[in-house]
């Protein structure tokens, strides 16, 4: 069979196909990793058909669960190459960990702090070194069908077009990333899909630092290094070798401090206002310049109603579903795809079994993360336009009131209930649906306690440490629009 891309998805669809004795053929638009140390390809890696290759990841504990569970030997390579595990005893604060006793199950809430240019980098050796795997390097054209097929037939794969050149197989994989092609393929095919796109009307820019000589990461849980303001939203990532990155989000409507951050030196003057990523500043030199990225949207594919994936072809990954990269799901929602994929092409033996089954795992599976991501992104655009205009973020119904209510009794539970947060690790890790903390009885009797003593109090909890959006303008000199 062939996978089209060698990214997280396509890798990790290789590597589970492989385990399960297919012989797989990769093909990647872009060059191979450089030979050497795996921390050194972050600079010298040339990968312009990954987009977010050189913006911060975070790699959830279901990717990291899933490869300790299925590919040990590739956890300890992950290792040797400095990637980090961050326990969930490192993740709470120094109050709570005093008097922290071990759960079953918190062994599983672990998350991979690493940069992505080193986890490919790692994957990528580890997955060509597997036995049925071919690794090719071009560009795929077009699908390769079976012209014999009556029209009122579905339509089945043969293969790729790679540099013009026919390609066979029985299956082939999409994997290619956001700017996949295969809708303009399946049209070929009189395949139609249905397009679910939301726009999350946000742009962020990144920046990478490195620890300078005798410095230490800033101790966790004093001064927060992931925050929203409203108008902005932050985030540090902590990686190998002393390396991190810092991020800022900003609302496509701001337009002032868009313009800012692509210089370099007003990226650090806003850092420097805030102090969660003023303590990382201080201790740390640039060794890159800001790097912006945009076409953020949520998008689910599928085919319409009246019409029906060709046999032998699956889309996973960015290419078939995409979710705001803030929240860090992508890659850990691809690896569970690949093995999914993986799966049904070894219990099921029907092609057109295998394509309904694997849509409906897909769907059971992945879409309720969906969901959640697009109402996190939904949130955030009333938010920030609230915000902008100057007004106060106000319920639309009683039942978003009372969400809302509900909502800040969470997050303030969440600082001091160690129920609370475990239970809301599993689901922002990807090891629970989104929303399962909430039959937790435990959960809702902590979240019954805080609700009853009032949300102004509870709300405090959302008060950011840093300047609200006219004096960051007034700071960096500039007049809001």
């Amino acid at each position: 069979m062939v996978v089209i891309g060698a990214g997280i998805a396509g890798l990790g669809a290789a590597m589970y196909l492989a385990k399960a004795r297919f012989e797989v053929t990769i093909v990647e638009r872009d060059a191979g990793p450089p030979t050497g140390d795996p921390v050194d390809a972050f600079f010298t890696w040339d990968r312009d058909g990954a987009g977010q290759f050189r913006h911060p990841h975070a790699f959830l504990g279901l990717m990291c669960r899933l490869i300790e569970q299925d590919h040990p030997d590739l956890l300890e390579r992950l290792f040797e190459a400095d990637a980090r595990r961050v326990s969930f005893e490192d993740l709470i604060t120094p109050k709570l960990r005093a008097s922290y006793t071990p759960a079953p199950g918190d062994e599983e809430l672990w998350m991979m702090s690493c940069r992505r240019a080193t986890v490919e980098n790692v994957l990528h050796t580890y997955v060509a070194g597997l036995a049925g795997v071919k690794i090719l390097h071009g560009r795929v054209t077009g699908l390769l069908s079976d012209a014999s097929i009556p029209a009122n037939v579905s339509a089945r794969v043969t293969g790729v077009e790679l540099d013009g050149e026919p390609l066979t197989a029985d299956v082939v994989v999409d994997a290619s990333g956001r700017n996949s092609q295969y809708p303009r393929w399946l049209s070929d095919l009189d395949v139609s899909l249905n397009e679910e796109r939301h726009d999350a009307e946000i742009v962020y820019y990144t920046r990478h630092y490195q620890l300078a000589d005798g410095e230490a990461e800033p101790p966790r849980g004093e001064l927060p290094g992931n925050g929203d303001l409203g108008y902005l939203k932050f985030g540090t990532f902590a990686a190998e070798r002393g390396h991190f990155s810092i991020i800022l989000c900003l609302p496509m409507g701001e337009t002032g401090l868009r313009e800012a951050v692509r210089d370099a030196d007003e990226f650090d003057r806003i850092c420097a206002t805030i102090p969660g990523l003023a303590q990382w500043l201080q201790r740390g030199n640039p060794v890159t310049v800001p790097a912006g990225m945009g076409d953020i949207f949520a998008v689910w594919r599928e085919p319409a109603a009246d019409s029906v994936m060709p046999l032998g072809f699956h889309a996973i990954g960015d290419a078939r579903i995409r979710t705001n990269p803030l929240y860090g799901r992508g890659c850990s929602t691809g690896m569970l795809q690949a093995k999914i994929l993986s799966d049904v092409l070894s219990d099921v033996s029907d092609s057109r079994l295998r394509t309904d089954e694997m849509a409906r795992r897909v769907r059971d599976e992945v879409r309720p993360v969906w969901d959640a991501s697009l109402a996190d992104d939904q949130r955030g655009i009333t938010r920030a336009s609230a915000v902008i205009k100057g007004e106060p973020e106000k319920a639309r119904s009683i039942g978003r009131w009372l969400r809302n209510i509900v909502a800040d009794a969470a997050s303030a539970a969440a600082r001091n209930e160690i129920s609370v947060i475990r239970s809301a690790m599993r689901s922002f890790n990807l090891l629970a649906p989104p929303g399962a903390f909430m039959k937790d009885w435990r959960v809702r009797a902590a979240l019954l306690r805080y609700v009853l003593r009032g949300r102004r109090r509870n709300a405090t909890v959302r008060i950011q440490r840093g300047p609200d959006r006219l004096t960051m303008y007034e700071l960096l000199g500039r007049v809001a629009p």
